[in-house]
């Protein structure tokens, strides 16, 4: 069986830091090294250099993405160091000529990416015409969080072109045996690896996947259930991060502390201490789902006890949020169940039924439709717009990875402002 070539790609913005991970890299069984396209546009030429310093014996790829001046970015990255540049498929075909033209003057050799090509195949076959060494089936980043995958454009092009295929895009140890398994050369693993707290162990399970050509079998998923799984993976603090910083409630707290709280809305409008509604809603949510109540922001009365919980205990109900006070707090506590609210009051209101169901409400400065996505923990409460929720969900957990490797580096030793590099980004 073809074991494959492992590329790590180094997608930082730091040389110091990638040259670091990719010493790890390399002894967890990396075999190529690329200087991501983060990394060039950072550092430039001199990232690709210092690689080549750093590892000589190892072959260097710059993706440098070319998309114009064929010939003298690949001469530029070829007389840094590398041994393999990377294109655009989609650039103009006078791109590819003279980028192939100049990758045999130097005795280099390109990769074209088919990053957002319309016709893959298609457009493989073209370049390969062209002269083009390697083709890349490669999903971005920003795709990935749609939904797409890179391993399904492998399929396509597997077995249909003759120049070796190289395949990239949130492959992980088991997404890399089924690369091989489907005809890949070359594993391009960039954030599985780089953003991981034990490198060298990521990419050694990485490694293995390839070697045994054997992926996990993948029980097929909704994006509602991959949506949900995720989301409890993740802290509120990540998806505000992924929302740029967008989407959390202000001035809410949880009242039983370590809970955590995913599901989808059943909005309640009512008025201070109508508590009505606010029961009703029990039984219109279904399993899983959230109740989040306006209180019309009264804190000196409450909507919500201990036997309102209790009820949603039994329905199924993964938490309650309210803007406004709760009451019964020992009894809740004892129960351990994610509510979230404003403040705690003994008062209790009275049934008078005002208000409605499953509207459009404002709550703790958050405006909230039936059917968004509400995740809870301790540092607050963050709604997610339902037509959104999926990509949220998968950009949260990729913040999720970079700060493992982050706090894995501060235990080395380094600092928050060193790592960010603070003073090298500020704006000036």
């Amino acid at each position: 069986m073809n074991h494959g070539i492992l590329q790590v790609a180094l997608d930082l913005l730091d040389l110091d830091r990638a040259v670091k991970i990719a010493q790890e890299a390399v002894e967890g069984g990396a075999d190529w090294i690329e200087a991501g396209t983060p990394l060039i546009k950072s550092e430039g030429m001199h990232a690709v250099r210092t690689l080549r310093q750093q590892f000589p014996h190892a072959v260097i790829v710059a993706d440098m993405k070319v998309a114009d001046t064929g010939a003298l970015e690949v001469e530029m990255a070829a007389k840094a160091g590398a041994d393999v540049i990377g294109i655009l498929a989609d650039a103009d075909d006078a791109v590819i000529a003279e980028s192939v033209r100049a990758a045999r003057l130097y005795g280099v050799k390109i990769m074209a990416d088919l990053i957002n090509v319309a016709d893959p195949l298609a457009r493989a076959q073209q370049l390969e015409s062209f002269g083009v060494h390697i083709i890349c089936a490669h999903v971005g980043i920003d795709q990935q969080m749609t939904g797409k995958e890179s391993l399904n454009l492998l399929s396509t092009l597997s077995g249909q072109i003759n120049i070796p295929l190289a395949v990239a895009g949130g492959i992980d140890a088991s997404g890399a045996g089924d690369a091989i398994r489907n005809g890949a050369e070359i594993v391009i693993v960039g954030g599985n690896i780089v953003r991981s707290a034990d490198v060298m162990g990521s990419t050694k399970e990485i490694r293995r996947g390839m070697n045994t050509g054997r992926g996990d079998v993948r029980r097929s998923r909704s994006k509602e259930e991959e949506t949900h799984d995720i989301f409890m993976q993740v802290s509120a603090p990540n998806i505000t991060d992924a929302m740029h910083r967008k989407g959390a409630m202000n001035g809410i707290v949880s009242i039983c502390g370590t809970v955590k709280l995913v599901g989808k809305a059943v909005t309640v409008q009512t008025f201070a201490g109508d508590w009505a509604k606010p029961v009703e809603a029990i039984d219109v949510g279904m399993p899983g789902d959230v109740i989040v109540i306006n209180n019309d922001g009264g804190t000196h009365v409450a909507p919500w006890g201990e036997l309102a919980t209790l009820s949603c205990i039994k329905k199924g109900i993964s938490g309650v949020v309210i803007d406004g006070a709760v009451r019964d707090v020992d009894d809740i506590r004892a129960l351990k169940y994610p509510v979230f609210a404003k403040s705690t009051v003994p008062n209790a209101g009275e049934p008078k039924g005002m208000g409605e169901i499953n509207a459009e409400i404002r709550c703790c400065g958050q405006w909230v439709r039936p059917g968004d996505w509400i995740v809870g923990d301790e540092s607050g409460v963050v709604v997610i717009p339902a037509e959104q929720a999926y990509e949220v969900a998968r950009r949260a957990l990729e913040i999720r990875k970079t700060e493992e490797r982050i706090r894995e580096e501060i235990q080395r030793g380094s600092t928050l402002a060193q790592i960010a590099h603070l003073e090298k980004w500020e704006k000036r």
